[in-house]
C-alpha cells in the first residue's frame, strides 16, 4: 500500500482543482462557440462539468481527500478534522491549480492564457446565489460525508449541476475557482471587480452551512481525526 504524503496530498489537490477549472471554462468556450442560445450552451457547460467533477472527485479523493475548494478545507481545519498548517497548504496548492487550470483552458482554445473577464456577476442576488450555493455545498459535505461518504463524489456533483440552474450565480460555490474564472473572457468569467463580493459570499455561505449541518448530522465520537 503506497503512503499517502503531504507533498502527494498537495499535488493532488493542485491537479485536481487545475483540471475542474479547464472543464469549467474549457467547456464553457465550446458551448459558447457551439451554441446559438444561452440556455443550450449552459446546459452543455453544466454536464461537462457535473461529469468531470465526479471522476476528478473519484481519482483524487484516496490521496488528498479532493477538496479541490478553500472553502472545504478551511471548514475542515475549522472542524478540526485537518491539521492547520495542512490546510494552509492545501488552499495555495487549489489557488495555483485554479489559476493554472484557467490558463491551460485558454490556451486549448487559443486564447492568451490570460484574458480579464469583462462579465459583470454583482448585486444582491448575485451574492445571495452564492452564499446559498456554498451553504448547501458544505451541507452535502458535511451530511453525506458523516453518513455514506462512499457516494460524496456523486452528492456533490449533482447538487453542483443542480445549483447551476437554481441560483442566479449559477453557482460557483469555489473561492479558487472564482479568483480563476476572473482570468478567462469567456462564457464563464467574472469581472475581477467582482470576485471580492462572490468570496465573501461564500465565506458566509459556509459557516452558516458549517453550524447548521453540523448541528443536524452529528460527527460519530469514534471518527477518525485526518492526517496531520
Amino acid at each position: 500500500m503506497h503512503v499517502v504524503t503531504t507533498p502527494r496530498r498537495l499535488v493532488a489537490e493542485a491537479i485536481g482543482t487545475a483540471l475542474l477549472v479547464a472543464a469549467v471554462i474549457g467547456s464553457g468556450i465550446m458551448a459558447q462557440q457551439l451554441a446559438g442560445d444561452r440556455a443550450v450552451a449552459l446546459l452543455a457547460n453544466t454536464l461537462a462539468t457535473g461529469g468531470a467533477l465526479v471522476a476528478i472527485l473519484l481519482i483524487f479523493g484516496p490521496v488528498s481527500g479532493a477538496h479541490l475548494n478553500p472553502a472545504v478545507t478551511v471548514l475542515l481545519a475549522a472542524m478540526r478534522t485537518l491539521a492547520p498548517g495542512l490546510a494552509a497548504g492545501y488552499v495555495v496548492a487549489q489557488v495555483a491549480g485554479a489559476i493554472a487550470g484557467a490558463m491551460l483552458a485558454n490556451a486549448m482554445f487559443e486564447l492568451p492564457a490570460v484574458t480579464w473577464a469583462t462579465t459583470t456577476r454583482t448585486g444582491f442576488a448575485q451574492l445571495l446565489s452564492e452564499g446559498v450555493a456554498t451553504f448547501g455545498l458544505v451541507g452535502v459535505v458535511i451530511a453525506v460525508g458523516r453518513t455514506r461518504a462512499a457516494i460524496v463524489p456523486f452528492a456533490v456533483a449533482a447538487y453542483i449541476v443542480a445549483a447551476y440552474w437554481f441560483t442566479a450565480s449559477t453557482s460557483f460555490a469555489n473561492p479558487a475557482v472564482t479568483i480563476a474564472r476572473a482570468l478567462s473572457n469567456t462564457f464563464t468569467g467574472i469581472r475581477p471587480a467582482d470576485v471580492g463580493g462572490f468570496l465573501i459570499a461564500q465565506a458566509a455561505g459556509a459557516m452558516a452551512g458549517a453550524v447548521v449541518f453540523s448541528w443536524l448530522v452529528p460527527a460519530r465520537r469514534n471518527a477518525a481525526v485526518a492526517a496531520r
